[in-house]
């Protein structure tokens, strides 16, 4: 098929592997521009995708925008059999939409309609779910309500959000291959009306560990915000990101940092946590026990 392809992160990547590995035509690769980043935060850096198609010969497109009648008639010009979409990040106009013969499939992240939206893989593992997955959705105007012609199913466990968006992009991906190869053998199928639940994206706000929760709340979110963007918390003015966690057998006062073992135990709204693997601003990620032989943390100090 000539298929036009809309992607952004690595989450994306495989799919665009797979279909250039399956013998699509792949006419243009849409993504979004190149933003500042860089050791210093200065520089332009192309997405994932960008490089990836750049690397394969492929044309390159990073509009701003797709709302404008010029962009929307460059698109159609491409006389594309399908557009295939993996975490793009743009809204695609109706006219977008309808634009290839048969239309915009999507990658999406969750087993829909559970986690519509932006964060659907680190609100399943936020929220505790026991199994998530990744749909081969037919696209509509609508946030997420296209029908989906096939989805594929994996346990949360104990995965972060990294481990687990990076085994859904390459399920995605094969199931993407299969849809494609025969769709009038995965019609879609229309998305139950109970169970809507929406992925908001994950705000600055929600890293910052709240121990008034639960010691299970908190390792699921520390979970879920790894790699990015790192669920932290402040002692003696300094900011650790705590990206690895484990749930205690015991409990104590909440917000109250104890070393247990030359170890780093907080108690919490209800149970105890102890950080597995922190990272001081500016530093490297080490053990909870290495961080705190150079930066001790005494007994009984309370966390905000």
């Amino acid at each position: 098929m000539r298929i036009v392809f809309m992607g952004t992160p690595d989450f994306a990547v495989p799919t665009l592997d797979a279909l250039v590995d399956a013998g699509h035509e792949i006419v243009a690769a849409y993504s979004q521009p190149p933003r500042p980043g860089g050791r210093r935060g200065r520089e332009l850096v192309a997405s994932p995708v960008q490089r990836r198609a750049e690397a394969l010969g492929i044309e390159v497109r990073t509009p701003v925008s797709l709302k404008s009648m010029h962009e929307q008639a460059s698109f159609a010009s491409l006389n594309a059999d399908a557009a295939v979409v993996a975490a793009y990040g743009l809204i695609l106009p109706q006219a977008v939409l309808d634009a290839p013969r048969l239309g915009c499939l999507n990658v999406h992240g969750s087993l829909l309609p559970r986690w519509r939206g932006a964060a659907p893989v680190q609100r399943a593992i936020m929220a505790g779910d026991a199994e998530t997955g990744v749909g081969i959705m037919q696209m509509e105007a609508g946030l997420d309500t296209g029908p989906v012609r096939l989805e594929g199913r994996t346990a949360v466990a104990s995965k972060t959000a990294g481990e687990l968006t990076a085994e859904l992009a390459q399920l995605g991906a094969r199931l993407m291959i299969e849809v494609l190869a025969d769709m009038d053998a995965h019609p879609p199928v229309a998305q139950r009306y109970e169970g809507v639940t929406y992925a908001a994206k994950i705000s600055k706000a929600e890293a910052k560990i709240d121990w008034t929760r639960s010691a299970r709340e908190i390792e699921r979110i520390v979970r879920g915000l790894n790699p990015a963007p790192g669920a932290w918390f402040e002692v003696a003015g300094e900011r650790v990101k705590v990206l690895a966690a484990e749930v205690l057998p015991f409990t104590f006062p909440g917000g109250e940092g104890v070393t247990v073992d030359a170890a780093l135990a907080i108690g919490c709204g209800d149970g105890a946590l102890r950080p597995t693997l922190v990272q001081r601003a500016g530093r490297g990620v080490t053990s909870a026990e290495e961080m705190l032989r150079g930066f001790p943390i005494r007994s009984g100090t309370t966390l905000g």
